[in-house]
Parts: structure tokens; C-alpha cells; sequence
């Protein structure tokens, strides 16, 4: 494997294989570039003249030395150590190319509609006979089986269908999406599971599979404690806001200058709570002495806290709500979290040098796998496009005649 722009051979537990990237956007991305913290030679694969979708997903852009670069922050948070090759598939030369490339490889990931790679040869069935070691990764919005499995699959499109926009809003409002695309991220990070899990399978038997990667799958497998409360009671679960659906007290309460998260797990807290704020009283009444009594009668516990969560400042709650060890926290802005102090001894934003800032360090967010002996390894920044078009090809044998006739062609 080829060293990267800053002359060190990757490291970590994946290094050592090569994976041919064919996803774009945010849940593919997701998923390879966690193989490349851990590692991996990631081939990224983009057309040559429009790149990735998110390339173009702007402002903000990066900051450079002269103001706003051309190169999109939302490209750059999912595609660090990746080697970008520019490749047209849509050209016989193209998908040529690309088995000649596949070959080389040990993992390859998709985020095509089923069979859209067939009519290349680029699809697990055309591949699987003549590579039969290879991990071959699909990730779309239905899967590859089942009536919606032709439909595109979108981020907020999957959070309305898998159940988690009718879960999340006020009582009285609108269902609402989480605002992030966690229905990508997530499918994203389960793709990444099953690729180890096919790792350790080759490993042991020398075979290669196909990973079939849903994102309506993945979101029903996250709904969690809410899916189970409705697969135990046959119920929907209403819209709580802020509030949890199995546990009372563990919500957003307005404190005297602003808003505080409020976290008792169990009845042992709720005690500890109830006798340092004056509230002893509350754990003689049954409808506040557990948990499941608290649930019960929600509101009832809501709005006899109010006012006590209003008498003092967020500050001062979360001081003394720390000390007798009750979970509690603010709601924090972006800024202030990045500007947390433990988030920040965590290490939790890195800075990469860019060709495109002049010298500006790009800022990125961590890979938040703690490992001890092989921790994430943070070899190359998200490139511009077709930056190692050159580099990968002649790793692959083509002279630099070859390369120069398939740029003339527009192949890469």
C-alpha cells in the first residue's frame, strides 16, 4: 500500500486492506471512512466533473487563507483518508477500469439503487465469481428484497417511514425529525458492523459475501425501548417532547435563566433529590414513590417540579445536582460544546492540513473510537477531487501514456 501525502504508512487494525469506495453522499461515506480511521486504503470513486453530490452541498465551505474556499464542510466531515480517483463507470474503458481496480481490492462498497450496477458488471452477482474473496457492501434506502426496494431512499424520508418522526415533537405540534440525518448516519455504522463481522468470516474461511444494508432496517432496529414498548403493549407510543416514555422525572426543565436537562433513573435518586430540595414530603405520597407511579401520573410530577426547577439558575442546578450524583446537564449550543472542556480533553475536533486553504488547518470531528493499541489514524485529509487519480492508477500498472489516453476520453 502506498504511503499517504505525508510520507507515513497508515496504521492501524485494518491496514493492510483496500477498499473501493463507490458511495457518495453522507451513509456510504459514513461507513468508509471509518474504515480508513481504522486503517484502510480507501479508494473513493468519483465522476470526474461533478464528484461527490456533497462537493456540492454549500455554503458553508472550508475557510481558507483568502476567505471561503470551493470545497463544501458536509464533503469534508465524512471523507478524510480516502484517495479520491476520478472514474466514469458509464464507459465501457470506465467499468473496465474499475474491475481492474476491484481486483486489488478487499472490500467494496455501494450506495446504488439494487441491480443500478449490473448493467456495468459492477454488481455482487458479476463480481462474486471472479472475486470470490470480496466483501461487497450495499447500502439503500429499502434493501435489495421487498416491495419498496426500487424507491430512492432519503434521510427524512426513512425517519418519517421508520416510526422516529412520530416519536419525536411536542404532544400538541407537529411530528418532527431529528436534526441531524441520523437515519444515514446510523445506516452508515451498521455497514460498518456487518463489514468487520464478513472480515472475521473470510478470515476464517476464505469467502467473501454480499452485506445487505437497509436504511429502513437499520431505523426499525434503532426504535429500541419505544419499538419494544409497542411490540409489549400493541399501542403507539404518543409524543413526550422532551420527556422519556419510561422514566419520570428525565426531561428539560426551565430553570430561572434558562433550560436544564434532568436525569433521575430511579427511585433511589428521585430520594436523594427529594430530601436536598425540601420535596421529603413527595416520597409519602404514592403517586411519586416509584418509578412506575411517577410514569403514571406524568404531569402531575411535571408540574410540581416546575417550580422548583425555576427557583434556581442552570449554573447553580448543575452544581449542586453534581455533587449528590443526580444527572443533570445544560442544553448546549454547538459552540459550547465544542468549546466543552471535556469534549475538548477528549479530543473530539482534529486539525488537518488541505490543499485547497492555503495553509489554513482544517477543522474535523474526531472518530470517537477510543482504541489503546490502534487508535484511529488520521493520515489524509478530505481530498479534492480527483487528488490520487494518477498515484492509484499506476500503483495498478498503467503507464502514464494509458492515463494521459483515458483523461483525453474524459474516462477519468
Amino acid at each position: 500500500m502506498a504511503a499517504d501525502q505525508t510520507g507515513r504508512e497508515p496504521t492501524g487494525p485494518l491496514k493492510g486492506l483496500r477498499v473501493f469506495d463507490l458511495t457518495r453522499v453522507l451513509a456510504g461515506p459514513t461507513c468508509t471512512q471509518m474504515l480508513g480511521d481504522l486503517g484502510a486504503d480507501v479508494i473513493k470513486i468519483e465522476h470526474p466533473t461533478r464528484g461527490d453530490d456533497t462537493r456540492g452541498f454549500a455554503p458553508p465551505f472550508l475557510p481558507g487563507a483568502d476567505g471561503p474556499t470551493k470545497e463544501s464542510a458536509y464533503f469534508a466531515g465524512v471523507n478524510r483518508n480516502k484517495r479520491s480517483l476520478t472514474l466514469d463507470i458509464a464507459k465501457p474503458e470506465g467499468a473496465a477500469l474499475a474491475k481492474r481496480l476491484i481486483a486489488r481490492c478487499d472490500i467494496l462498497v455501494e450506495n446504488f439503487k439494487p441491480r443500478g450496477l449490473a448493467k456495468y458488471g459492477l454488481d455482487y452477482a458479476s463480481l462474486s465469481g471472479e472475486f470470490p474473496g470480496l466483501i461487497y457492501c450495499s447500502i439503500t434506502g429499502f434493501g435489495q428484497t421487498g416491495p419498496y426496494a426500487p424507491r430512492p431512499g432519503y434521510d427524512s424520508l426513512i425517519q418519517a417511514m421508520g416510526g422516529v418522526m412520530s416519536l419525536t415533537g411536542e404532544p400538541d405540534g407537529l411530528p418532527q425529525k431529528v436534526g441531524i440525518p441520523v437515519a444515514d448516519l446510523f445506516a452508515g455504522l451498521y455497514a460498518t458492523i456487518g463489514i468487520l463481522a464478513a472480515l472475521r468470516h473470510r478470515e476464517a474461511t476464505g469467502q467473501g459475501q454480499h452485506i445487505d444494508i437497509g436504511m429502513l432496517d437499520t431505523h426499525v432496529a434503532w426504535l429500541a425501548n419505544q419499538g419494544m414498548n409497542y411490540l409489549a403493549t400493541g399501542e403507539n407510543p404518543p409524543r413526550l417532547g422532551n420527556q422519556h416514555p419510561n422514566i419520570v422525572p428525565y426531561q428539560v426543565f426551565a430553570t430561572a435563566d434558562g433550560a436544564i436537562m434532568l436525569s433521575i433513573g430511579n427511585d433511589a435518586t428521585f430520594e436523594r433529590f427529594c430530601k436536598a430540595f425540601g420535596l421529603g414530603h413527595l416520597l409519602a405520597d404514592d403517586r411519586f414513590a416509584t418509578n412506575a407511579a411517577r410514569v403514571a401520573n406524568r404531569a402531575l410530577v411535571t408540574d410540581t417540579l416546575t417550580p422548583v426547577m425555576k427557583s434556581r439558575t442552570t449554573a447553580e442546578w448543575i452544581r449542586e445536582l453534581e455533587a449528590l450524583s443526580i444527572g443533570c446537564g445544560p442544553i448546549n449550543t454547538l459552540k459550547d460544546v465544542f468549546a466543552d472542556p471535556h469534549v475538548q480533553a477528549r479530543g473530539m475536533v482534529i486539525e488537518m492540513p488541505h490543499a485547497a486553504t492555503g495553509g489554513v488547518p482544517v477543522k474535523l470531528i474526531a472518530n470517537p473510537v477510543k482504541l489503546s493499541a490502534t487508535p484511529p489514524d488520521y493520515r489524509t485529509p478530505p481530498p479534492v477531487l480527483g487528488a490520487h487519480t494518477e498515484e492509484i492508477l499506476l500503483e495498478a500498472g498503467l503507464t502514464a501514456e494509458e492515463i494521459g489516453s483515458l483523461r483525453a476520453k474524459g474516462v477519468v
